[in-house]
């Protein structure tokens, strides 16, 4: 995908570092990036482009607001995240008129000023680094819990590099000395200085670590406190110190060091972070957003940074759990997921995946269940699809084009059961038109049993010769159980036996991968799902009960039925992308992004 990341800053912050880190890895994994923003300090190799964001006056907002939208057509952007207050206002109108999806990321307490509920411009998908933030949107702004969700800050897991303690032991307190951090900053050094018992020991040594520039009211603690202001190389800095004292991502990273971590952000006081108070502190975004804001207990520190210097290491526990849940590379698999889901529901459309069963020469040969489509309709359906530019694809080559945004009309035919007509049919107009798809074969079975048991005539299924020819054509051939057995309604023993192995004997027979399944009527729950997926299924494929997304849950992917009622006109509406989204209700659960 072409991504915008857009930022309002005039100094260094953590949503900028947060933004780059993220640029980076999704431009490892093959996509275009872009960063807006006033400054940018941190190296990135995505396309920066200078934009005084900061700048919130009407003429500076119009005129932003045109910039960015000029910038989101040149360049094609498929999504936009903002990353501030100021930028996602700019951001919601560029987005609104360049009909793109925006995406809010919001890594500090919202002001509640009228005019910020009334319009607060929070994007189609709002992500909060921590539960507090995610509360204020729902309760204060309304913001559906649907479309809010948590995602900390991301870091990629550094090496611990594990080094005897000194006689000295360092304390790094690391914040900026702008905004409302400043005035903690300032209010704390003057409690500290106070207590001679910490600040004048000759074994510690205390650095204050940020800010652009030293304000000239800390002269005074200079004296009693080592300033370093911005630091480049911050981890070397945390790896080097004995215990950290910090907020937001600071504490983040100083937990990922394994370092004795003292937590107090510009809203609240967490203290030293142990596995008991972990939960509140990740809630807080480590003190940074509170409910109630500004709640400081000064004393608290004081008391728990000599606790701190006692211990080497942090809390197991809190290592492992913030490991796992500010690991950049999880965090960026998240991301990917979530830009294609808003992208699918932004623009109410998917790659259509239809499904037939069988292809009748003419009304005679159809039989009793409405499960075909005569050879004059199929090739009116393959014509139209063939004059309208559709390009037929594999489910691989369908994730890969969502994914990175590639332009075109694709769908994925598929046909379930494997009756011979696909091949006698079928197959020869396939070919004609230039088309692939997909069949799912009843393994165990040499003709229709299940349906002759309703009545139906006797019909052959697919032989090895045919199904050969086939292959080697491009088709591709996946299992749809031993006995075509309706899985909701078969012991846990026999389900595991109709899917695990029409795999094994499918290979074995054919001596071909068998790697997707189709659930028999399209009925499945989570445990045959669970079944499938075990059997080293990559893909498994259900009809109208699954998620929009294709990409949503690959243990069941949705597809579109086409049956003897479906004209020409309505083949065009059932693959026009939007189909599945219209007939969803409003209430569905298939219209949120699952989680």
């Amino acid at each position: 995908m072409n991504i915008l990341l857009t930022l309002s800053q005039l100094e260094v912050t953590g949503a900028e570092v947060y933004n780059v880190s993220i640029a980076e890895k999704l431009i490892e994994r093959g996509h275009k990036v872009f960063i807006v923003s006033d400054t940018l300090t941190k190296k990135t190799s995505a396309v920066y482009f200078k934009m005084p964001l900061a700048k919130r006056t009407i003429p500076y907002r119009i005129k932003n607001t045109v910039s960015l939208f000029k910038f989101i057509k040149k360049n094609d952007i498929h999504i936009v995240c903002a990353h501030s207050r100021a930028s996602a206002w700019v951001s919601n109108l560029a987005c609104r008129f360049a009909n793109v999806p925006l995406i809010v990321f919001i890594h500090g307490r919202q002001a509640t000023f009228l005019s910020r509920r009334l319009f607060h411009g929070f994007g189609f998908y709002t992500i909060a680094i921590c539960e507090k933030l995610a509360d204020q949107l729902i309760d204060v702004f309304k913001v559906s819990k649907d479309k809010v969700e948590v995602i900390r800050n991301g870091f990629d897991i550094p090496e611990i590099s594990t080094k005897l303690n000194s006689k000295t032991k360092t304390i790094a307190f690391i914040t900026r000395l702008s905004g409302p951090k400043k005035d903690l900053a300032y209010k704390f050094l003057e409690f500290i200085s106070a207590d001679k018992n910490l600040s004048d020991r000759e074994n510690i040594k205390f650095k204050i670590i940020g800010g652009q520039t030293i304000p000239a009211e800390f002269e005074k603690f200079k004296s009693k406190f080592e300033f370093t202001g911005y630091i480049e190389n911050l981890p070397e800095e945390i790896d080097k110190a004995d215990l950290i004292i910090g907020s937001g991502r600071v504490a983040i990273e100083a937990a990922l060091h394994k370092k004795p971590l003292v937590a107090m952000g510009e809203a609240c006081t967490i203290g030293l972070v142990t596995k008991d108070n972990l939960q509140f502190a990740l809630e807080t975004n480590f003190g940074d957003m509170n409910v109630n804001e500004k709640e400081f207990d000064f004393a608290k520190i004081l008391s728990d940074i000599k606790n701190g210097l006692e211990i080497k290491e942090c809390d197991g526990e809190v290592y492992e759990r913030v490991s796992r849940e500010c690991s950049l590379e999880n965090i960026v698999n998240r991301l990917e997921y979530i830009f294609q889901s808003v992208r699918v529901r932004f623009y109410m459309n998917e790659i259509p995946i239809i499904y037939y069963h069988r292809v009748a020469k003419n009304l005679n040969d159809a039989g009793k269940h409405g499960i075909y489509v005569t050879e004059k309709q199929f090739e009116s359906h393959l014509k139209f699809l063939k004059e309208n530019g559709f390009k037929t694809v594999s489910f691989d080559e369908a994730l890969k084009i969502k994914k990175y945004g590639t332009p075109g009309k694709y769908i994925i035919i598929t046909f379930d059961d494997g009756y011979e007509d696909n091949y006698t049919l079928a197959f020869p107009l396939l070919k004609k038109y230039g088309f692939t798809a997909m069949i799912f074969l009843v393994a165990n079975l040499k003709s229709n049993e299940w349906d002759r048991k309703s009545g139906e005539p006797e019909l052959k299924m697919l032989n090895k010769q045919q199904i050969l020819e086939m292959k080697n054509y491009g088709i591709e051939f996946g299992s749809h159980t031993l006995n075509h057995a309706d899985l909701n309604g078969v012991e846990y023993n026999t389900a595991q036996m109709e899917i695990s192995d029409s795999k094994k004997k499918l290979e074995s027979d054919l001596g071909i991968d068998v790697s997707t399944f189709a659930f028999p009527y399209g009925n499945c729950n989570e445990y045959v799902k669970k079944i499938g997926k075990e059997a080293g299924y990559k893909y498994l494929f259900a009809t109208d009960n699954a998620p929009l997304g294709l990409h949503e849950d690959l243990n069941q992917i949705r597809r579109i039925g086409i049956f003897p009622n479906t004209t020409v006109r309505g083949l065009a509406r059932k693959v026009k992308g939007n189909y599945t989204f219209k007939r969803e209700k409003n209430n569905s659960a298939y219209l949120r992004i699952p989680r």
